[in-house]
């Protein structure tokens, strides 16, 4: 278990592919022409839920049990398109046994442009626990 500390920043970056879209597009039921029909340019538009996928993996990463999830989607994402993700700690509170803590993120594209911001609350927990 990794100490949490407030500022402390993480990154993550991926591009997702054709093939992964339309996977989650099978397993999310949301089949949508723009997300399984590629445009004028052959990229189809990645789902926003997908995207959110690279703050949680950061999270998941750094052991965080989220409690809460707020997220704006502010541009589209595309195949193609590399993304990076940088997750800030912005509030961290000691507690017995854990830490709570409250997360921003903001993921860009290529451009430098915030395609997701998201803040996110929930807790680490101290040492080794059983009931995870």
């Amino acid at each position: 278990m990794h100490r949490p500390t407030e500022g402390e920043t993480h990154t993550f970056e991926r591009t997702f592919t054709t093939e992964e879209v339309r996977q989650f597009a099978a397993l999310s039921r949301d089949t949508q022409p723009r997300h399984t029909d590629p445009d004028p340019d052959g990229r189809l538009m990645v789902h926003g839920l997908l995207t959110a996928t690279l703050p949680t993996k950061i999270g998941g990463d750094l052991e965080v049990l989220a409690s809460g999830m707020e997220f704006e989607f502010r541009r589209p994402v595309y195949t193609g398109e590399p993304i990076a993700c940088t997750w800030t700690y912005e509030t961290v509170v000691e507690r017995e046994g854990r830490y709570d803590l409250v997360v921003d993120t903001v993921c860009e594209n290529g451009a430098d442009e915030a395609v997701l911001t998201a803040t996110i609350e929930g807790l680490v927990w101290k040492g080794e626990r059983n009931d995870r």
